[in-house]
């Protein structure tokens, strides 16, 4: 199944028609397209398509590009000596006099410094200096017409000429080495060739197309033996050719053809990858090094290659109005964006690649599913999907019960969602770049610059009290960053860089927790009700912090990958929740009432699809967004429990079944595993949880389905009692966790219970100790019960101390009689 791509808008003026297009994405942020034709003028357009400004030239446009940080546009054209500047920062255009008499003919920016090479068509080069307006001008670099070059990362610059030659010049324009060719050149680029000695670091390699039949491979640090690589005939022409990964090169040829080949001194002549992309013809080839995709065009449809695996078809995309064929491709510098123009005119805009932008509230969520567009949809409440056209590319969403905000920089633009639609509210300004945003049922919660403002939402603001409306936090006198901040339904919870964690009540509107860590909290995660919540710090560790009694668990086997956490939106699950990075989600359970005490366990881990980010957790399915606005379910590996019919299942899988719903506290689900699995030991493995999770009623049901009457009777007896403490001793006493079960008696209400236990155990020496602290009294009576026990196995000493011990005014005679009895045999031994 492909990957399809949404076309974001296509360019076609009537100047145009019929005609080739040149055209540039500009460098590094890809905010503008810079689009030339025959008609005198450079056109530009933001990435949504609007021209922003234009161009006039004197004559049709030679050559354009963007220097390294895509502030300046340069343009030369035919019938003039100036070079065209256009500030994208400010949209004004310059003019700069080149001073070269004879027509220029290439022109290129430098990778890293802003060095602006321009050629002539009589050989002649200059090198322009934005930063100081230093003018080089070096005459006859070559004889004839400079048709490509191309900038190394150490700032040597590579040109091609008619010629016949190729030279290497510094910064300076000063010749380092110089080679002729026996072709016309064409494509110059500067890569890495692979060898099998160590070679200085750098760009030491030069490619170019020659004649457009061979490659030819220029070795700076052997330049006297290059190489030339010759292509089968049938392939056609070279038409580009792309260096990529460790020293490969992507080649595509004229009638259709797309090859791969490795430049390892082993393996040249060798084809590592070779497919008939196209039918007819095959006019163009991009990389894309952020998405780690290949593309080719022609005919009328363009077809992408994942770089991993070329052999999988990643998605193909067809023009079928374009009769005349594709001409040329350019990518953004970040993926987002593939132009494609047509020979007859037309420029086309794809998105292979959308931020992903998405927030949830409860089981909506809303995400960006075009560069102007955010979807709502709650898939699990059976609503239809809503589309909001908003006025930015966000950088930021934000879904609350009843609103949606998006925004960029310090600004956000707030949407009611209604029975009748969707309308804007409002938008509102801060007092720095929001970094994030939360939305509950009345406020907006803003993080910027270390602070949390706090406001109401809609414009009518008269149903909230006038003191109510807004808050910013810290307090003025409050010497601390916020880091990261949530919103429930009634709290505002923040963690700062000093580790404090800080709940605010709408309610009362003030602070009624908070909690000191011992480093800076950088996430925290509440769940729905706002009762417990999940903070990591600094030192990515990660905690369960209970607000209701200041308690704090570390969760265990905690990745620092983490990106974020989601909480079970499934009402009779929400203990459990998700903690996801890149492409794995981890799924955890918070144990609260077990005869250990409360704390956190991993239950299992599920791979996430690539570029799959987790929104909304509801029953075991997470609902994640891709990079293509769409998206998709993914059913967590510890719930597959939910999606296994009992009756095609084997024997020892709904074992494991049973395993995973026990530790997610799913006895309902638990009890139909047994019953599927009808074996003793199952329905003792679910007794043992239910008693573990003090789950008494459940277990008597479980015990009575495996005719267990002492566990079902001695459970019935204790299924009353309210101290919890007491319980769980109980409890832990029928699990045989003997120790345990003391501990619990001890801090009950009721701490005999405990001695009791040790008497009936016959666990003499505990059960003397616990009577020192709870009842001296019975001392004496444990101490002749322990004595009887020794004189038994024949420890005749020790019952003899026992026994003295035992000696109270009841039962002097009888103790009397068993000493006597004792010495008796004492002196037989002898």
């Amino acid at each position: 199944m492909f990957v399809s791509f949404q076309r974001v808008f296509t360019l076609s003026e009537k100047s145009w028609s019929g005609s080739c297009l040149q055209y540039k994405w500009q460098k590094t942020v890809g905010n503008y397209l810079a689009v030339s034709g025959p008609d005198n003028f450079v056109k530009i357009f933001d990435r949504h398509g609007q021209k922003v400004n234009e161009l006039n030239l004197p004559g049709n446009c030679v050559s354009l590009d963007w220097d390294k940080d895509g502030d300046i546009l340069a343009v030369i054209a035919e019938k003039s000596s100036s070079i065209y500047l256009w500030d994208a920062n400010v949209n004004k255009t310059s003019q700069l006099d080149s001073g070269m008499k004879d027509q220029m003919s290439f022109l290129l920016w430098s990778k890293t410094v802003p060095l602006l090479a321009v050629g002539t068509s009589k050989g002649n080069l200059l090198i322009y200096n934005q930063q100081t307006s230093r003018k080089i001008p070096v005459l006859g670099k070559h004889t004839k017409k400079i048709t490509c070059g191309c900038w190394s990362s150490q700032n040597l610059l590579a040109l091609g000429s008619e010629d016949r030659s190729i030279t290497i010049s510094n910064h300076e324009g000063d010749t380092i080495r110089q080679t002729s060719v026996r072709a016309d050149p064409a494509d110059v680029q500067f890569s890495v060739m692979k060898t099998d000695e160590r070679s200085s670091p750098g760009e030491s390699t030069v490619s170019v197309a020659l004649g457009k039949k061979t490659l030819f491979l220029f070795n700076l640090n052997d330049p006297d033996n290059p190489i030339e690589l010759a292509f089968q005939q049938r392939y056609g022409n070279i038409i580009s050719y792309r260096w990529y990964g460790d020293g490969y090169i992507m080649i595509g040829f004229s009638h259709g053809y797309f090859v791969v080949i490795s430049t390892h001194i082993r393996e040249i002549g060798q084809e590592l990858f070779q497919a008939h992309n196209h039918k007819d013809s095959l006019t163009s080839i991009a990389i894309s090094q952020s998405l780690n995709k290949a593309a080719s065009c022609g005919d009328n449809c363009i077809k992408i290659h994942d770089l991993t695996d070329l052999k999988e078809m990643y998605a193909i995309v067809t023009l079928d109005e374009e009769t005349k064929g594709l001409d040329q491709m350019c990518w953004t510098d970040d993926g987002q964006l593939l132009a494609v123009s047509s020979q007859q005119g037309s420029l086309h805009v794809f998105l292979t690649k959308l931020p992903i932008l998405g927030d949830s509230s409860g089981t909506r969520i809303a995400y960006l599913t075009s560069l102007l567009e955010v979807t709502v949809d709650n898939q699990v409440e059976g609503e239809s999907p809503v589309a909001i056209a908003v006025e930015v590319e966000p950088s930021f969403i934000a879904v609350g019960p009843y609103h949606v905000a998006v925004g960029m920089n310090n600004r956000a633009w707030f949407y009611a969602l209604g029975d009748s639609g969707v309308e804007r509210v409002k938008d509102t300004e801060y007092l720095g770049t929001v970094a994030s945003m939360c939305l509950n049922c009345d406020y907006a919660a803003a993080l910027f610059e270390g602070k949390v403002q706090l406001h109401v939402i809609d414009g009518d603001e008269q149903v909230v009290q006038e003191d109510r409306q807004t808050k910013l936090f810290p307090e003025p006198d409050q010497k601390y960053r916020i880091l990261s901040h949530a919103l429930t339904s009634e709290f505002l919870y923040y963690g700062t860089d000093t580790g404090l964690i800080q709940c605010f009540y709408f309610e009362d509107w003030q602070s009624v927790n908070e909690y000191r860590h011992t480093v800076g909290v950088r996430k925290v995660f509440p769940d729905p009700n706002g009762t417990r919540l999940v903070f990591i710090d600094e030192k990515s560790d990660s905690f369960l912090y209970c607000p209701v009694n200041d308690s704090v668990f570390e969760i265990p086997d905690f990745s620092p990958a983490i990106k974020g956490v989601l909480w079970e939106n499934w009402f009779s699950n929400k203990g459990v929740f998700v903690a996801y990075e890149e492409d794995k989600a981890y799924t955890y359970a918070f144990h609260k009432d077990t005869i250990q005490g409360s704390k956190v366990i991993l239950v299992g881990a599920t791979k996430l699809p690539f570029s799959h980010k987790p929104l909304v957790l509801h029953n075991g399915e997470l609902t994640c967004q891709t990079q293509s606005g769409k998206i998709n379910s993914v059913v967590l590996n510890t719930h597959s429990f939910l999606n296994n019919p009992h009756s095609d299942t084997s024997k020892d899988k709904l074992q494991s079944l049973l395993q995973q719903a026990i530790m997610l506290k799913r006895f309902s689900d638990a009890w139909n595993i047994c019953k599927a699995l009808n074996r003793t030991e199952a329905w003792g493995e679910l007794g043992r949880a239910c008693l573990h999770h003090m789950e008494v009623e459940l277990a008597i049901r479980v015990y009575r389905m495996m005719g267990n009457v002492g566990m079902v009777m001695s459970l019935e007896d204790i299924k009353g009692i309210e101290d919890q403490n007491l319980l769980a001793g109980h409890l832990a006493m029928f699990c045989n966790d003997y120790n345990r079960a003391q501990d619990l008696y001890l801090t009950s209400s009721y701490p005999m219970a405990a001695l009791e236990m040790r008497r009936d155990l016959q666990h003499w020496d505990s059960a003397l100790q616990l009577a020192k602290r709870l009842d001296p009294d019975e001392i004496p009576f444990i101490s002749k019960e322990y004595a009887i026990q020794l004189e038994f196995v024949g420890d005749y000493t020790n019952a003899l101390a026992h026994y003295e011990k035992g000696i109270t005014g009841n039962n002097k005679v009888s103790v009397w009689f068993q000493l006597i009895l004792l010495n008796s045999h004492s002196l037989l031994l002898r």
